[in-house]
């Protein structure tokens, strides 16, 4: 399994022209009224798991590192998202951001804009033991685990390496780093995903820990996902509901991902993210960022914006924040996973940063 074999979604290039009606400044919006405010950044699309959902047994080629964006690069273009595009979030992602050498230094780069967004990462756990303390010296405030199953065996099956006590010690150390609310990324297997929910569950309420689970989505490298083969929200919160007393949460939603409901009787609470099944485009507020410098105006989408290659043609600040906001201008109303002709895109969830 190649790039090559997986291909790449269509490239907008620095001589497409924004549209006439588009905003110069102010909020990053859609021509739905949509303001992203959340950045993903994929820092890598380079993995040390091979979860089966995600990616074959031998891995992908990864992208060459002279494609990639370099720390000013991307130091520069975060700067620009925060001061010029009113981003408020950022969260770092691969593949597996710790992977990236420079992680520390880029989010010490990030928490010294002003103003100061919120910065967040999202990582599969192995390695997180040594570097909690420091990312949260650097400034990170909260931290995001993937972890799909608290049963060893299923572990090794799911993510093809023997690595469940690296993860635990992560999420453990995260803790004591004050690195919370801690959260955990369940995307759950369909043989065993309905018990593994339930011994998630009560592993996060016994550790403080808030777990949020998500419907698989149609991101495999592979293209093999199919609707028929994965669970849906109704179905996981069925079985959750038959060992917990689950109400929902009062609180506003608002553009997050995930349906809250409070366990036997609050304050802790278990989210499920229906990308599927209940889609929530409508209160989308992200924007992307990949590890080779493209923005996505959505997970799904069959196109990207080359701010790389701007960059690198020695691009001033006007042109790039120009760029991407053009790129968010042309966001779709939804996904469009529940169409008829719906079309997986071409790079795959480890190539675009969850």
């Amino acid at each position: 399994m190649t790039l090559t074999t997986l291909g790449l979604p269509a490239i907008r290039r620095d001589d497409d022209e924004p549209p006439a009606e588009m905003p110069r400044s102010g909020p990053l919006v859609d021509t739905f009224g949509r303001v992203a405010t959340d950045l993903r950044v994929s820092l890598t699309d380079r993995c040390n798991l091979r979860c089966t959902y995600c990616m074959p047994a031998e891995g992908l080629d990864w992208l060459p590192g002279d494609e990639l964006l370099t720390r000013d690069e991307l130091v520069r273009l975060l700067t620009l998202a925060v001061t010029r595009l009113g981003i408020t979030s950022v969260r770092f992602t691969g593949g597996e951001p710790l992977l990236y050498r420079e992680l520390e230094d880029v989010v010490s780069a990030v928490a010294a804009l002003r103003p100061r967004p919120e910065i967040a990462l999202t990582t599969n756990g192995l390695g997180l033991a040594r570097r909690a303390q420091a990312l949260a010296d650097a400034g990170l405030n909260r931290v995001n685990v993937s972890l799909d199953t608290v049963d060893a065996e299923h572990f090794a099956a799911i993510t093809r390496r023997d690595r469940l006590t690296d993860v635990l010690d992560g999420l453990s150390a995260a803790a004591a780093a004050g690195l919370g609310p801690v959260k955990v990324n369940a995307v759950l297997d369909h043989d065993s995903g309905l018990d593994d929910a339930v011994e998630l569950l009560e592993y996060c309420l016994r550790h403080g820990y808030q777990l949020r689970i998500i419907e698989q989505m149609p991101l495999d490298a592979s293209h093999l996902w199919r609707r028929d083969a994965n669970l849906g929200a109704d179905e996981i919160f069925a079985a959750l509901a038959a060992h917990f007393d689950l109400t929902p949460d009062p609180a506003p939603r608002g553009s997050a991902p995930a349906q809250l409901w409070r366990v036997n009787g609050g304050p802790a609470t278990v989210g499920i993210i229906a990308s599927v099944s209940h889609a929530f485009c409508s209160a989308c507020d992200r924007t992307r960022l990949t590890a080779d410098g493209q923005i996505r105006n959505c997970l799904f989408s069959a196109e990207e914006s080359d701010l790389c290659v701007l960059l690198r043609r020695g691009a001033d600040d006007d042109a790039l924040e120009s760029a991407w906001r053009a790129a968010m201008w042309r966001k779709a109303a939804g996904h469009g996973i529940n169409n008829p002709d719906f079309v997986q895109p071409q790079r795959p969830m480890s190539a675009i940063g969850g």
